[in-house]
């Protein structure tokens, strides 16, 4: 095969190849489906450059191709010019002003599209939007909903309603950065900083998603999602968590053992798995509610280094209860 069929067939392969990447979307290259209107914002902005900036390709690549074809060698001896071709002003005003009116139109879609999202949508008539408190910490995502109800790891919210969240993480923390990939971009929780995003979800369901900053060695455990529900279930579901928290309630606890102190030192019980960053617990160190409180307030410490962060230095006296409530529970079942 001479080098002619070899330089087209490169060339078809590059060009079928090209958008074969670009509609792998989920594949990796592509942002997800969008479920919110900040995430489609932002899945429509990146098609826009991909779609532009493959074009601006496939036209080089093109011209590219013609000129190797059109200005080969030939017969001409190898120590021979080729001609000379200068002085065309056209042609050097257009390569100067192509790349400029590229990142022109760029950047005025970006803009156009970036106050959608960024700014949460006007309140309507069917409510105003739910705020919840987004901490987090070494290793797990705590959330806070106005009437004082918590949950672990996973954030409950309603169907058809905006979201607000207020991400944060505390002073004695390092960097998290929340993202659920099809409710819109990453925000960070910097400790003593307060940094907000939202979303707004049509249809109930499960949404996953991953710390997206590289917090520690036990980072990859440090994963999150968004329960949308509908709004009656949400409704219902707030004021029953509300309520049972506020005496110390075991399902709370349970999240709050799984969510925060299994993922590092294991499950309950002489036969529960090791966790994989601290030591296993023994059942008779969490019988002791005031030894369990002062390490989950104050952490551990050894000359030098921080063994254990606390915790639960936030933490309100019900997570505490609802914590005692559950490991209560558990070891009496299995005394």
């Amino acid at each position: 095969m001479g080098p002619r069929p070899l330089l087209i067939l490169g060339t078809l392969v590059a060009l079928l190849a090209s958008p074969a990447a670009a509609l792998a979307g989920n594949g990796g290259f592509g942002p997800q489906s969008p479920a919110s209107p900040n995430a489609e914002g932002i899945a429509t902005s990146f098609w826009f450059i991909t779609a532009l900036v493959l074009g601006i390709f496939l036209i080089v690549e093109t011209l590219l191709v013609v000129f190797v074809v059109r200005f080969r060698r030939r017969r001409r001896p190898r120590t021979a010019d080729g001609p000379q071709i200068h002085g065309s002003n056209r042609l050097e005003l257009a390569w100067t002003a192509g790349p400029v009116v590229v990142l022109f139109a760029i950047a005025v879609f970006v803009f156009v599209k970036l106050p959608g999202i960024a700014n949460a949508p006007d309140a309507t008539a069917s409510g105003g939007a739910l705020e919840i408190e987004v901490v987090g910490q070494q290793f797990f995502w705590e959330f806070r909903y106005p009437n004082g109800a918590v949950s672990i790891d996973t954030l409950r919210a309603p169907a058809g309603r905006t979201v607000e969240l207020s991400v944060t993480a505390p002073d004695w923390d390092v960097i998290h950065s929340w993202w659920i990939p099809r409710l819109g971009g990453k925000i960070d929780a910097i400790p003593g900083r307060v940094n907000t995003t939202w979303f707004e979800v049509e249809e109930p369901g499960y949404y996953p998603g991953q710390c997206a900053e590289l917090c520690g060695l036990f980072h990859a455990k440090m994963l999150m999602g968004v329960e949308v529900m509908s709004a009656g279930e949400f409704d219902e579901w707030l004021t029953a968590a509300g309520e049972a928290q506020r005496d110390g309630d075991p399902a709370l606890g349970q999240e709050l053992w799984e969510g925060v102190c299994a993922k590092c030192h294991g499950a309950l019980g002489p036969d529960g798995a090791a966790g994989g960053y601290g030591p296993k617990l023994a059942a008779t160190t969490l019988a002791d509610v005031n030894t369990l409180e002062n390490v989950i307030r104050n952490g551990r410490a050894l000359p030098g280094r921080k063994v254990m962060p606390p915790v639960g230095r936030d933490w309100t006296d019900q997570q505490l209860e609802s914590l005692y409530a559950y490991l209560e529970d558990e070891l009496g079942d299995q005394s």
